[in-house]
Formats: C-alpha cells, structure tokens, sequence
C-alpha cells in the first residue's frame, strides 16, 4: 500500500511539473520560428503576464513592505527615509503610511511603465522584438523593481510619475469609451450583415440573426432596469449615490428617444451602451467610500483584504489581456471587416447591408482593398505583403499596457489623494476612483448622444 501511494505521489508530482514547465515555456519561451513574421500581438500573453506581475509586485509594496519598513525600527535608516519622503507634510501617521504606500504602487507602476514605452520602441524599430528573449525580459523587470526600493520617493514617483500616470489613466479611460462605442456599433453591423447575407441564399433564413439581435436588447435592457432597481434599494443614503444613479437613469432615456427618433444608429447599440453605463454606475457608486449608502464595503480582516485584493487584481489582469486583442491593437473594433462579396461575389449592390448598419463605407473599404490585391502574385510574396501590414503595428500592444499600468497605478492610489484613500479590504475605493468612473460613464453616454444628434444638426457633414 505505501508503494502504491508513493508511485501515485511520484507520478502526481511528475505530472505537476510538467504543466508548470509547460505554462512556462508558453509564457517565457519564443514559440513561433524566427523565420515567421511577427503580427499585431506578438508577445501579448508575456506581456501581459508581466502586467500581471508588476501589479503583484505592486501590491506587495503598496500594503507588504511599505508598512514594514514605516514601522520598523530594525530597517536601515535609509530605506525608510527612502520611503518616507514626501509625507512628511501628512499630519497622522495613518496619512504618512498610507502616501508610503502609494508611493510603493507608485515604484512597480513606474517600472512597468517604462518597460513597456522601452519596448514599444524596440518592436517599432525590430517587430521580432516583443517575442524574443522573454525570460531575460522577466529578469531585468525584477531587478529594476528592487532597484527602486532604494530611489527616495520624492520627486520621483510621488510627483513625476504621479502626474504622468494620470496623464496617461485619462488618456486611458477615454480609449476605453472610444472602443466600447465603436464595438457597440460593430456588433449591430455584423449582425445585421450576417442576416442579410443568409436572406440572399434563402429567404427567411436571415431571421435567426435578428431574432437573436432582439434577444441581446430585451437581456441588456431588462438587465439594466433591474440594475437600477438594485441601486435604488441598496446603494441609496448619500446625494452622491443618488444624483449618479439619477442621472444615469435620465440619461440613458434620452439616448433611447434620440435613437428611436432617427435612423443614425440601431436599438442594439444604444441596448450595449445603457448596460455598460449602467456598470460603470455601479462601479462608481460601490466606489464610494461612505459606508452609509455602500454595502458593498469589505471589512478590515483576513477575508476582507483577500476578497478586496483578489477581486481588483483579477478585474486589472482582465483589462490588460481584453484591451491588447488583436482586434483593437489594429483599430478594427471588436471584428475584422465583413465583406459579403467573400461569400456572394455576385451579390448586388442594392442587396448591401444599409440602414440600421452605421459606417457602411467599411464594407465598401473591405471589397476595395480586396480588389487592389494583386492575385497574380506568388503565394509567399503575397504573405509577405499581408504581415508587412501587421509589422507596424505590434508596437501599439505596449503602448498599450503602459497606458494601462498609469490606470492601475491610479486605480491602487485612488487617483494619488491620500486623505480619502483605501484600505487593503478596499484596495480601489476612494472618492477620486468614484468621480473618475463616474465622468467615464458620462462622457461615453455624451459621446453616443454626439453620434445620434451630430448627422441632424450638421447634415451637410459626413459623420460616417
């Protein structure tokens, strides 16, 4: 019986080596030939996986070792002037381990920033740059993030970085409502595309595609009622809860009105931006530190910090991995180009998709640039032409994560204010967090209304 139970240890040791070997090589190693063209992602998942490093490290430092050594008494007095400058001005010790801490987010953020912007300029000059020599990338990226224990905070990362990583968070926010505008139009498109293509097959076969697009708004309409309601009972007590929950009840009437009243865009696209400012809604009202009107606030204890840490550590690896697809990296949106002249090269003109789909010139654009493809070329020299295309682009993936470390080291810091700042339970609670989700929310409801009411007011103008 213990040989039986040690071949199976043995074995089940074996096994887990193995796929820790695997994700390892996966992650660290180059998997793709020198040979093979680099494309728009080149990297991603390294990339990202050291993303989701530095914000480890960063949550090491903000709430492990800048505690450690503000209350130490052992540490050498360097390090903790290190650590200390800056927050000499607090006036409790709570405000002056809390701006140690921040500045501690600060050092992995900062780190991280500049690896990324380092190899974006790598990849723009060598496109095989960001897939080779991942393991001494990992290495180096550690090194200089010990390195910055010993940089005094001040001015360095408690103003320099401070200020640029703000720069850098808005600039990042604003890419967020751009995509998710421009995605929600997308999907109408395909949709509606797709239905359209299989009514010119068979007739009556296109309604599956509809009735599924009908489905999706009655799932995020109703959702987002229901949110609504939720907030009202639960998220209530303060004006500030109320005027955000308010006003994005209001809001997303008008921007169904002005969407019913007109032919600018579809029912579908106004159904996706309700539901995702009604997310950011929450978001922000569960942001809110005031405890009287946020249930949703985690207790300072062993759970509390794990569920609060864990919770905002998942949320930022999601945002780094969703916002370096390929299909953003090449500014297409959530899809690459539909082209019904693939499938039906006979297709008609007046059969073309039109009406609700908004941007129909990206059909147009697609049957164009397939036209101008010389077919007469050899096969690797048309390949070759195809990846020259992405080469340009793999470069845009890091710059990417470097405006997405500026959002995480906000998000950590609650926008760099120290009198309202968060706890280890509550790592990204903070009044600065919640005005800043909540004027994202506003400007991607305004931009939206912008497209219905602009082809209206101007319609000498091309808003396509």
């Amino acid at each position: 019986m213990g040989a039986l139970f040690s071949m199976c240890a043995v074995m089940g040791t074996w096994c887990v080596c193995a796929s820790v070997a695997s994700v390892f090589s996966a992650c660290c190693g180059n998997d793709k030939a020198s040979t093979v063209a680099p494309g728009a992602t080149s990297g991603r998942r390294r990339s990202v996986l050291l993303l989701v490093l530095s914000v480890a490290v960063a949550f090491g430092f903000q709430y492990g070792v800048a505690p450690e050594l503000y209350n130490s008494t052992v540490a050498p007095s360097y390090l903790v002037d290190a650590w200390s400058s800056g927050c000499e001005d607090y006036a409790t010790d709570e405000l002056r381990e809390r701006c140690a801490g921040h500045a501690g987010a600060y050092r992995a953020a900062g780190t991280a920033t500049v690896f990324f912007l380092a190899a974006a300029i790598a990849a723009a000059c060598k496109p095989t740059a960001n897939r080779d020599a991942w393991p001494a990338k990992y290495f180096l990226f550690l090194v200089a993030c010990a390195a910055t224990i010993f940089i005094p905070n001040d001015p360095l990362f408690s103003k320099i970085y401070l200020y640029i990583a703000m720069i850098g968070a808005i600039i990042f926010v604003l890419f967020q409502q751009l995509i998710l505008i421009d995605v929600a139009y997308n999907w109408n498109e395909s949709w509606v595309a797709k239905a359209n293509a299989l009514e010119e097959e068979k007739p009556g076969t296109g309604r599956k595609w509809l009735g599924a697009l009908l489905a999706c708004c009655l799932f995020l309409l109703i959702g987002s009622i229901v949110a609504w309601v939720i907030m009202y009972v639960y998220f209530t007590g303060c004006p500030d809860n109320e005027a955000f929950i308010t006003i994005t009840v209001v809001m997303s009437v008008l921007v169904t009105v002005a969407q019913l009243s007109g032919e600018e865009a579809s029912l579908l696209t106004t159904c996706i931006v309700i539901a995702y400012a009604t997310f950011l809604c929450f978001t922000a009202v569960s942001k809110n530190p005031d405890g009287e009107c946020n249930p949703k606030l985690g207790e300072d204890n062993v759970l509390g910090i794990v569920l609060g840490i864990g919770f905002t550590f998942l949320s930022l690896a999601w945002t780094g991995w969703s916002f370096t697809a390929e299909s953003r990296v090449q500014g297409r949106g959530s899809r690459g180009p539909v082209s019904l002249h693939e499938s039906h090269p006979d297709a008609s003109e007046e059969n073309r998709v039109t009406g609700v789909v908004m941007n129909s010139s990206n059909y147009q654009s697609t049957q164009d640039d397939t036209e101008d493809v010389d077919h007469d070329l050899p096969a690797d020299a048309e390949e070759e032409n195809v990846n020259s295309k992405s080469f340009g682009n793999s470069w845009k993936l890091n710059v990417i994560l470097a405006l997405v470390c500026c959002f995480y080291a906000m998000a950590l810091t609650n926008w760099g204010s120290i009198d309202s700042g968060a706890d280890s339970a509550n790592p990204d609670t903070g009044k600065a967090s919640m005005w800043m989700i909540i004027a994202g929310e506003w400007v991607v409801l305004t931009l939206y209304l912008w497209t219905l009411v602009a082809p209206r007011l101007f319609p000498d103008r091309d808003f396509s």
